[in-house]
Formats: structure tokens, C-alpha cells, sequence
């Protein structure tokens, strides 16, 4: 870094007049260049600021050298892209709120900074200003006992015009994004520090298959504008903390900031523009305790000494090598849990932005066609039928619905970015129709091996089959899958009639490959035994359990696991492949269990399938293993599944792109037989 911060804007708009005006206040940074959509725009702006280089487009600017941060002061539906193309670019970069459209945006903006080495960070500006940081610290420090209720405003009446970009929903416009990302993000800091974290996320409960977060919301929304003009949000958070959100557009309302405790309450008069002229100046940047009992309230003024859009400049500036600031100003993990809350808030009142439509997602975030990331090095196998290498690495699509298709798009990109090929779809997830949405947008068919499974327990029979068959295909939008597993056992019909039903489909083309997902070993070998003696194809591939944890129980009924010794000899010797399901243990060996969990109930169906002694002894040799080797646990316990002496492919479950890349460095971990037997407690 020079020895001032070099900068560049993105975007001339009102925003970036105020950072351009507020920046030379700065103790690190110098603002260098602006880049806008025309080269008379980007004159006029560098005129108006002194900028001393004036560029007619945005790419012009990412290319200039000596530019060194940018801050995008672009349209809500353009910051992830533009924060993609800047790390790409290796620039720093300040991201006006909010960081992307939706979470699954974010996450692949946060990524493209991890991978390009380059600084990130949202800017809430107002949690950069010392009066953030001072009420963190009061909260901390107990001063009104327990918080209990944050009531967070933020909304402001615009009036018109229709063309302004927050009254757009194709701009990913409305009071929500606009201003409502700020209340979001004060009511998680706040409930964070009252429970000892640095923010916290609203609670969030799951039944297995889908995840609902603890917030209610209405709003109105605008028939010309389709977006939210005013509503409010209530949020549950741990610790018993409600918080009371209200935002829009269209709507003046008190912007003043209130929590209440056991022992008192706190007003922040100005929450959101602390030190700033318009409100005071420092003499602005105001907390007054309210404790009960006591008729004065104690007032703590807290000077920022510079403009506020100086201060998140020199933030930037202080953690360049960090990559990312520190809180209270906004992490990567905050900004993610932020966006997550956001569309929970816009999903509850039913605000669908253009931009989020299976029309709009042809190309990936990037706004480029997808294309492999030729550093990564992914693992293939083989199985008999299908002609492509096969990723060892599964991704299972349980999570993808279609009416959620960012989230789809996303971390599907991704893993095909880093070299994964190998889709687990069911009849049963009903997740079918947004895989196949995703192909058709990618166009990319014939690079990838799609796992359909159906025919589950009562349905295992022909005429199940291939009604199921039919009908995955037809929400697929597909004329063959690649392997075709029968997702259960139906023990009372023979299995050469199984094995008949499937060589039709074979033949007929609507199949490459079969198998069985919890079919025993005995029943294997009846269906293979059949196939030969009547000169039929037989299995191909099977698809139990197995995982370096033993359970006490299946978590489902009628499931199988090979992780006995006796199943894997089995698989050794014969060499089936074998795609092993919950092959990290539903999560065990990432250490977020502890034995003394055993009495919460939204643990149970954990509890009752891997909760023992074996597998906490497991866990502590893996975690001793893994400190050997450095690297995690869980990647110790997916390289057990990758290092059996069997083809295996494990079966994956991620719901993020830090989860998906958290499982990779598995895949280059070699683990000895006599290692293999000392993690499963056999040495």
C-alpha cells in the first residue's frame, strides 16, 4: 500500500458525491479516480471533487494500477457483481449497503474476495463511528441489566420520483434494502453483545429438511414501485431479546434508537449518522442511560473527530491486512447473517425482487458463464454404465426449491467452479424441478452425472418405478438420468423383478446405471445373482450409510449403513461402488456437540443416532489426528470415507459456500490402513 490509500468510486451518484466530499478528511486515503457510465459523467463528477482521473466506464477503472480500493456506490442488484469483478480485478473494496440482492449473493461476493486476497467490507458506516463501539461496551457492561426489547426506526419520506432507483423493484429498490438493513443490523449487534458474541442472527428452528427463522413482518407494497414503501419486522433473538423494527420510504418516523433492560432503558438519538453535521455534529453523537429509579439520565457523548464517511475509510485502510474488519464494524460473518435476516423479512411479506427470477439468472452473479476454476483439484471415479468421470464429491439438493433459486444457483455454480459434477436428487426432497431449472440455465447437461432416486419403500415395485422415474425426468426436463437408485428396499417383491423393470429402462435410454439406496448386502446380491443367470445388467453402485461415526439407530426408518466391518469387507471385495450417505455424521465431527447436550431437545434426532462413547472418542482421535495433519476434524472424517480401501463418493450436505469449501481439503488428505483403524477405535 502506498502511503496513502489510493481510491476509486464506482458510481456517481449521491452517495458517492458524499464519500467523495468526506474522504479527503481521511488520515489514510487520497481519492484518485471515478469511474461512471459515460465519460461526461465521470468528468463532471471528477470536476465537481478535484479527482484527478475521470473514467467513462467501470471497467476502465478496475483496470487503472494504481487505484488500489474502490468503494461501489452502485444499484442494490449490481453490488455483488461489482464486488466480484474489483476482486478480480485486486482491488480493495467498500460495498455500500447493502452487500448483494440476497444472501446467496453475498455469499458468492465474500467468496470471490477470500479467493482473490483482497479486503471486504459492507459499509454500515455507522458502526465504523466511536459511538457504535461505546454502546457495544455499555450493552456488554450490563448498564441496564438484560436486554429484552431493541426497537430499531429507520424510514424517511422520498415521495417521488417513480424512476428513482429505491422505487424500482428491478434496482432491488423498497424501505427494506434501502434503510430496514440498517435496523436489521443494529437489533443483531446489540442482541450479540448482550449475549457475549459480536452479533447474533435471529433464532432459527429446523425439522430436518427446511429452516424457519424467528421473525414476522408486514408491509405495504407499492403497485407501481413493487416494492415495500413502509412496514416493520419483530425478531426473536437468544436471550429472550425481542426487537421491533420499522423502515420505509415513503414514511417519516423517528430514527431514534431504544433498548430496554431489566434494570433501565438506552436512547441513541442518532443512530445512524453519529458526527454528522446535519444532527449536531459530534455534539450529536449522543447515548443517554435511563436506570431505573434515577430521575437524570446519563449523558455520554462520543466524538468521532472526522466527517463519518472519513472514519469508514480509515477502517478500511487499518484492516487491509485482515482482509476484512473488525467488529463492531461489519465482518464477512455478519454481513451474511445481515442478508440472511433481509430476505427472511422480505420472504414473510412476499417481495420478489426481478433480479431473483429464473429469467434473470442466466449467467451466474459474476454476469459471466460459468467455467471451472482450473486451481482446484477435484477427485473422479468410475462407475460401470456411465462413460463421464464421476466427482467424488456429491452434492446433495435436498435444500434447492424452486421459488428459492438464487440459493440454488449459487452454491450449484459453485461447486461446478471447483470441479464438481455429481448432482444426488430424489423423488422424495421434491428438489427435481430447481436442479433442473439450474441446468437448463447453465446449459451444461452433458458435463454432469445426475443421481435420481425414487421407488421408496411401498413405491419399490415396477409400476412405481417407472411412475417415478417419469415423472423426475419430466421435472428435471431431462431424458435420461445418469444413476438410477432405488431409494429403498421393498423386501416382499423379488428382486429379479426389480432388476427386469430397470434393464427396460436401461435399454429404452431413460437410464445409464442402477443401484439401490439401503438395499442389504443379501439383497444385492439376489438382484446381481438374477441379472447374471438371466444375462441382464445388474447393480451398478449402492448407496448405504457410512461415515467414521457408528449410530445407535437409523435417524430414518428403514435405512442401512456399511460402516460395520463386516459391510465394508464386503465392498472391499467385490469393489462396488459405494455413495455414501450422511458420510460426516449429520455434522458430528465439526465439534458443535458436546456430550452435555444431550438434553436439548432440538438435538434429538442427533442425539438418538450418534450420541455415544465410541463416537466422542471418535471425534477426540480425529481432532488429534487433524492437529497432526492441519486441518479439521470433519475433514478428518471425510477423508475416512474417501480412504476406505472401496470406490467411494461421499455424499455431501452443505447449505453454504464456506460449508462447501470447508469439506474440500478432504479430498487431499491420505489416511493409512493402520490410521483408518486407530480413528475407528480398532487399534
Amino acid at each position: 500500500m502506498t502511503e496513502r490509500l489510493a481510491w476509486g468510486i464506482l458510481g456517481s451518484g449521491k452517495i458517492a458525491r458524499t464519500f467523495a466530499r468526506e474522504l479527503p478528511h481521511s488520515e489514510t486515503g487520497k481519492l484518485l479516480a471515478v469511474g461512471s457510465r459515460s465519460q461526461e459523467s465521470a468528468e463532471k463528477f471528477a470536476a465537481d471533487f478535484g479527482i484527478p482521473r475521470a473514467y467513462g466506464s467501470y471497467e476502465a477503472l478496475l483496470a487503472d494500477p494504481e487505484v488500489e480500493a474502490i468503494y461501489i456506490s452502485l444499484p442494490n442488484h449490481l453490488h455483488a457483481q461489482w464486488t466480484i469483478r474489483c476482486a478480480e480485478a485486486g482491488k480493495h473494496i467498500l460495498c455500500e449497503k447493502p452487500l448483494a440482492t440476497n444472501h446467496p449473493e453475498a455469499m458468492t461476493a465474500i467468496e470471490a474476495a477470500r479467493h482473490h486476497d483482497v479486503f471486504l467490507m459492507e459499509a454500515f458506516m455507522y458502526r465504523c463511528h466511536p459511538q457504535t463501539a461505546r454502546l457495544v461496551e455499555l450493552i456488554r457492561a450490563g448498564v441496564i441489566g438484560q436486554v429484552r426489547l431493541i426497537q430499531a426506526h429507520f424510514s424517511y419520506n422520498m415521495g417521488g420520483p417513480q424512476d428513482n432507483i429505491r422505487q424500482q423493484n428491478s434496482a432491488a429498490g423498497g424501505g427494506i434494502m434501502d434503510v430496514g438493513c440498517y435496523t436489521t443490523s443494529m437489533a443483531r449487534l446489540i442482541a450479540g453483545a448482550a449475549n457475549g458474541q459480536e452479533f447474533a442472527n435471529p433464532i432459527i428452528t429446523s425439522n430436518g429438511y427446511s429452516a424457519m427463522m424467528a421473525l414476522k413482518a408486514f408491509a405495504h407494497i407499492g403497485k407501481e414501485s413493487g416494492v415495500d414503501e413502509w412496514g416493520g419486522a419483530v425478531l426473536e433473538f437468544p436471550g429472550n431479546i425481542v426487537a421491533q423494527l420499522s423502515t420505509g420510504i415513503q414514511v417519516r418516523v423517528d430514527p431514534a434508537l431504544r433498548i430496554w433492560g431489566s434494570k433501565g432503558h438506552i436512547i441513541v438519538p442518532n443512530p445512524w449518522f453519529p458526527g454528522d453535521e446535519r444532527f449536531g455534529g459530534d455534539q450529536g453523537a449522543r447515548i443517554l442511560i435511563h436506570r431505573d429509579g434515577e430521575a437524570e439520565a446519563e449523558e455520554i457523548v462520543v466524538p468521532g473527530g472526522r466527517p463519518l464517511y472519513a472514519i469508514e475509510a480509515d477502517t478500511v485502510a487499518r484492516h487491509l491486512n485482515e482482509r476484512q474488519a473488525a467488529s463492531p464494524s461489519v465482518t464477512w460473518a455478519d454481513s451474511l447473517g445481515n442478508m440472511l435476516t433481509l430476505d427472511a423479512w422480505r420472504r414473510e411479506i412476499g417481495l420478489v425482487f426481478a433480479s431473483e427470477k429464473y429469467e434473470a439468472l442466466k449467467l451466474p452473479t459474476s454476469g459471466r458463464p460459468l467455467a471451472r476454476r482450473p486451481q482446484y483439484t477435484m477427485q473422479y471415479g468410475h462407475v460401470d454404465g456411465v462413460e463421464k468421470p464421476i466427482s467424488r464429491l456429491v452434492m446433495g439438493t435436498m435444500i434447492f426449491k424452486a421459488d428459492r433459486m438464487p440459493l440454488t444457483c449459487s452454491l450449484l455454480d459453485y461447486f461446478y467452479e471447483i470441479g464438481g459434477n455429481c448432482l444426488d436428487t430424489a423423488h422424495v426432497y421434491r428438489c427435481e424441478e430447481a436442479v433442473g431449472n439450474w441446468i437448463r440455465l447453465r446449459g451444461i447437461r452433458e458435463d454432469l452425472v445426475i443421481i435420481g432416486k425414487g421407488a421408496r419403500d411401498e413405491m419399490g415395485t415396477p409400476e412405481g418405478i417407472t411412475a417415478q422415474l417419469t415423472e423426475t425426468l419430466e421435472k428435471m426436463g431431462l431424458d435420461y438420468v445418469d444413476i438410477y437408485m432405488m431409494h429403498s428396499d421393498n423386501p416382499i417383491v423379488p428382486a429379479g423383478e426389480l432388476v427386469e423393470c430397470l434393464n427396460e429402462h436401461l435399454r429404452a435410454g431413460r437410464i445409464r446405471a442402477f443401484g439401490g439406496s439401503n438395499w442389504s448386502i443379501e439383497r444385492i446380491e439376489e438382484a446381481n445373482a438374477y441379472a447374471r443367470e438371466h444375462g441382464l445388467v445388474g447393480f451398478a453402485a449402492s448407496s448405504p450409510n457410512l461415515s467414521l461415526a457408528e449410530w445407535n439407530e437409523p435417524m430414518w426408518p428403514r435405512c442401512l449403513t456399511a460402516s460395520n466391518a463386516r459391510s465394508r469387507a464386503w465392498y472391499a471385495q467385490y469393489q462396488m461402488p459405494l455413495f455414501a450417505w450422511s458420510s460426516q455424521a449429520t455434522g458430528f465431527f465439526t465439534g458443535r456437540y458436546k456430550p452435555e447436550d444431550r438434553s436439548i431437545s432440538a438435538l434429538e434426532p442427533i442425539v438418538r443416532t450418534w450420541f455415544n462413547d465410541g463416537n466422542f472418542q471418535r471425534l477426540d482421535r480425529a481432532r488429534e489426528l487433524a492437529a497432526e495433519k492441519g486441518v479439521t476434524a470433519a475433514q478428518i472424517a471425510l477423508a475416512y470415507v474417501l480412504n476406505q480401501p472401496i470406490p467411494t463418493f461421499a455424499l455431501i450436505g452443505p447449505q453454504s459456500i464456506d460449508e462447501l469449501r470447508e469439506v474440500l481439503p478432504a479430498l487431499d488428505i491420505s489416511l493409512s490402513p493402520e490410521e483408518l483403524r486407530w480413528l475407528n477405535l480398532e487399534d
